[in-house]
């Protein structure tokens, strides 16, 4: 099993940082769309590092899907075709009052974005006309003054994330691969997520074969015990932070702890995050994150993914994973 880490850096020094998780033997690096650009760090990590890189994920309900066809395809060349798009939709309050944008029907639009950015692609692939008439979207219009013309790279995998059956069923039938999202349980992932992906490959067509399934995973890892307290520390928060959100109830209701989520909600309106974390206890945290040594972290990410995807992606939030750690758990996973 190969994996997938965040390269968590700003743009001036995302270089420095690519080197050194490169060096741990990762077969990836990923951004996250959080205090910086979700692009930017990953065109200088392209000319640093020879590893796989994507977007983990973009926010797409905002941006134009011409916007994210020219970053893709310029990242795929600066890559040298080591580039994957990811895209998400993000939740109803960001989109609305963080990003300015509005929302409606995210599954609708999602299919409409990621169908628009694939034509556009492979427009400037092989000559398609472009004629993408969507409800949401329109792009009918290439002339060859904008046309980039066709990478030697190829057109980079669009892939999508989601935690939803209905986002989850979409992923599978437009998009090229799913980033099962970070936040769920074995169970939920078992009983939601693959039935959703097997629901949309079969009205797509499709089989396993042709679609790439990358889970996500929320890691506390460390050797010693003030590590491992640490690490569980920062876990703690995210979790509690996830578990807040209305959105992502669904997971909590699969392991009965679904009344859990409105306590923390009101906790999370108030900032009292010490609070929120506390109320993730070991076995809420054991289930929804991993934790343990390198060693341990990896037999669990087999024992959950192993028969199901080949690569696997992971966060360390809130705490500073040591690059010695990183390198055995990728030693481990092989």
């Amino acid at each position: 099993m190969l994996l997938d880490v965040q390269l968590d850096a700003r743009p001036d020094l995302a270089a420095a940082r690519a080197r050194e998780l490169a060096g741990t033997g990762v077969a990836g690096l990923f951004t996250f769309e959080g205090p910086h650009d979700v692009f930017l760090p990953l065109c200088q990590a392209a000319a640093a590092v020879e590893t796989d890189l994507m977007t983990n994920v973009a926010i797409a309900l905002p941006r134009s899907p011409l916007h994210l066809a020219h970053a893709a395809y310029d990242l795929q060349l600066l890559s040298s075709g080591r580039f994957r798009l990811g895209l998400g939709s993000q939740i109803r309050p960001h989109i609305e009052n963080r990003y300015g944008s509005t929302w409606d029907r995210p599954a609708a639009r999602m299919r409409e974005i990621v169908l628009a950015v694939k034509a556009i692609l492979q427009s400037w692939q092989d000559g398609t006309p472009l004629d993408v008439r969507g409800e949401f979207t329109r792009h009918t219009l290439m002339p060859p003054t904008f046309r980039p013309g066709p990478s030697p790279y190829g057109v980079p995998p669009v892939l999508m994330g989601a935690l939803g059956p209905v986002m989850t069923r979409t992923a599978a039938e437009v998009a090229d691969g799913l980033l099962v999202m970070p936040f769920h349980s074995h169970r939920h992932f078992r009983e939601r997520t693959l039935p959703a992906v097997a629901d949309g490959l079969g009205r797509s067509g499709r089989s396993r074969a042709d679609f790439d399934l990358l889970p996500q995973a929320i890691v506390a890892m460390g050797v010693t015990d003030e590590q491992l307290a640490a690490a569980s520390a920062g876990v703690r928060t995210l979790l509690a932070f996830y578990a807040s959100t209305p959105a992502y109830r669904p997971v909590l209701d699969v392991e009965g702890w679904g009344e859990l989520q409105p306590e923390l909600n009101a906790l999370s309106k108030r900032g009292d995050v010490a609070a929120m974390a506390a109320l993730v206890d070991d076995t809420m945290l054991e289930t929804l994150a991993v934790r343990g040594t390198p060693e341990e972290c990896a037999a669990e990410l087999r024992r959950r993914f192993g028969d199901v995807a080949d690569r696997v992606c992971a966060y360390f939030p809130g705490y500073d994973a040591p690059v010695d750690d990183i390198g055995n758990l990728v030693q481990a996973l092989r």
